[in-house]
């Protein structure tokens, strides 16, 4: 499985997840379709797991990323979140797939563990618990609204750049971090 979601990642990176089939997966992965089929249904199947795998890394790096730095601010761990997901977005084969969105999905009702609220709920967590930011319903909102922002401005940094268009990213930074700095005072 991890081989197809491999030649998935590259696939997606050469033609786009709107252009993927499974033809083209099993061809890269030198698998017969037949096997695409064993693990994965259809094309929105292989783009879901490999989505899936995404979401799992970028997790798995900023979990590594404040382990290794220890922040000592709310800002340094908020800011460990937007450099995990540049350096993923740099590194990390397929890792555009992020978004894949929920126009492929027929049931919305699912919970998408990549959506802002989601994510703003493990961030809150972790801000209210390491920083003595006031847990509660508001510092949820205000995180839901820094991570739309911080996923529209990184998204714009790599539309058109791989590397990623570093005035995106620094006004990104600069954005989220004046934005929070409003409610929840200097980081320092």
């Amino acid at each position: 499985m991890t081989a197809l979601l491999d030649a998935a990642a590259e696939v997606v990176d050469e033609v786009g997840f709107d252009r993927i089939t499974t033809a083209m997966v099993a061809e890269r992965a030198g698998a017969s379709i037949g096997t695409v089929y064993r693990y994965y249904p259809d094309r929105v199947a292989v783009l879901e797991g490999l989505r899936e795998r995404a979401v799992q890394r970028f997790r798995q790096r900023v979990a590594d990323t404040l382990k290794e730095t220890q922040p000592g601010t709310w800002w340094e761990a908020v800011d460990c979140g937007i450099t995990a997901f540049v350096e993923l977005y740099r590194a990390e084969p397929g890792f555009r797939i992020l978004h894949f969105a929920d126009r492929e999905r027929a049931d919305s009702s699912v919970p998408d563990e990549l959506s802002s609220g989601f994510f703003a709920n493990q961030i809150a967590g972790v801000l209210s618990e390491e920083f003595g930011l006031s847990a509660g319903p508001d510092l949820i909102f205000r995180l839901e609204v820094a991570v739309e922002m911080a996923d529209s401005l990184l998204s714009r940094a790599f539309t058109w750049n791989t590397q990623g268009d570093e005035r995106f990213i620094a006004e990104c930074r600069r954005i989220m971090h004046d934005y929070l700095v409003g409610y929840y005072g200097p980081d320092a």
